[in-house]
């Protein structure tokens, strides 16, 4: 079901869509007018990081209503939004990848979900899979899907989409709910929060810094929801496909980092050494199946997180207050790498909701006064 087409002009005057570009002209000349001709009155920006393609003068040639923001080098997905941002005043943001297909009436609804729910700090639509193929068109996206969802170890997944399997959108997914992250291919998030909490994570450059964003603000009690009535379509892997090593490395380090800053202190060297042990066995497989770039790309993540670990346990400092896992809504309580490989759970749906951390609004307060538990980090 695609968002109503019956939204007042203006409704969304508050809102600033801001899409981050990267050498994308393809996907601005393709994806823009819709941006424009659908937003309701939003503004829209481009931020560009320093393309080396003809983005910006595609953008004052045929979209010239669009305001422009020049950062100065590429400075990747995090640091990219961090400056735009900075010159920017909304009331709120909507982070928009350069590859989203928008329809009709599709950024009402979650404004209007932050609007009416003072304690909902970001949103996401519905995100479909791009293709000029309708059947394909029916299915969910890789990159946020019916919402994003962590396990206890911090491993991401979605409503629609467990690892590499895709469901068709049938329906099953259209209510608004609470959820652990938001994507950041399309999320929309009160200015006020982005500002609280520092934006993105500056070190991630690029990838899960939207999961650690969202994980930040359930861990000083506001709330990350998915909202199904709106709905967009996204291309996925325009920047840097998911087969390149690259990808796997910073998906690997990032994924470390991710759970050393927010995981409460009790739960944190379980946690950290079971992702590390985990993590080698994604190696080892890589290597038996002769994919030794992905092999070199996880060994170099563990070198560049211990190498910077003094920066990570600041960060973490920095934000003293942790939910544990079972006070986190949008958590599944049991390991997702263990119910798909071992038990073939290939659903969202087969999973058992009695294993999903509470609703919002009973959560326990946070665990910062937890005793120390020694880490990885400190030997």
């Amino acid at each position: 079901m695609e968002s109503s087409t019956a939204t007042a002009p203006g409704a969304c005057a508050d809102v600033a869509v801001v899409i981050l570009n990267w050498n994308g002209q393809q996907f601005l000349q393709q994806f823009l007018p819709a941006v424009l001709a659908h937003s309701d009155g939003a503004r829209i920006i481009v931020a560009d990081n320093a393309s080396s393609d003809d983005s910006l003068a595609l953008l004052r040639r045929e979209f010239p209503t669009v305001e422009i923001i020049q950062n100065p080098d590429n400075l990747g997905f995090c640091e990219g939004y961090n400056l735009a941002l900075q010159q920017v005043q909304a009331k709120y943001y909507m982070l928009l990848n350069s590859d989203v297909e928008v329809t009709p009436g599709w950024l009402l609804p979650l404004r209007e979900l932050l609007e009416t729910h003072a304690q909902i700090a970001a949103c996401q639509p519905k995100i479909r899979q791009y293709s000029p193929d309708a059947a394909q068109r029916e299915l969910f996206e890789y990159a946020g899907a019916g919402g994003g969802y962590l396990d206890r170890l911090g491993y991401p997944f979605c409503r629609g989409r467990l690892f590499d399997t895709l469901e068709t959108d049938l329906g099953q997914y259209d209510d608004p709910r609470p959820v652990a992250w938001a994507t950041g291919a399309c999320m929309l998030v009160r200015a006020a929060s982005w500002h609280r909490m520092g934006g993105l994570e500056p070190a991630f450059f690029a990838h899960m810094e939207e999961i650690d964003l969202c994980w930040r603000l359930w861990n000083v009690g506001q709330e990350v929801w998915y909202h199904g009535s709106s709905t967009v379509y996204h291309v996925g892997g325009g920047t840097l496909h998911k087969s390149n090593p690259r990808k796997t490395y910073l998906n690997f380090r990032n994924g470390l980092a991710l759970v050393y800053k927010n995981v409460a202190e009790a739960e944190l060297s379980g946690v950290l050494v079971t992702r590390l042990l985990l993590d080698w066995v994604a190696a080892l497989r890589f290597l038996v199946q002769g994919n030794t770039g992905d092999t070199k790309a996880i060994l170099r993540a563990h070198r560049d997180f211990f190498r910077k670990r003094r920066y990570w346990k600041q960060r973490r400092q920095e934000n003293p207050q942790k939910l544990r896992t079972n006070q986190r809504p949008g958590v599944y309580q049991g390991s997702l790498v263990w119910a798909y490989f071992a038990n073939e759970i290939r659903a969202f749906s087969q999973l058992d909701p009695q294993e999903f951390g509470p609703a919002p609004g009973t959560q326990k307060p946070a665990d910062s006064a937890s005793q120390p538990v020694p880490s990885p980090l400190n030997h």
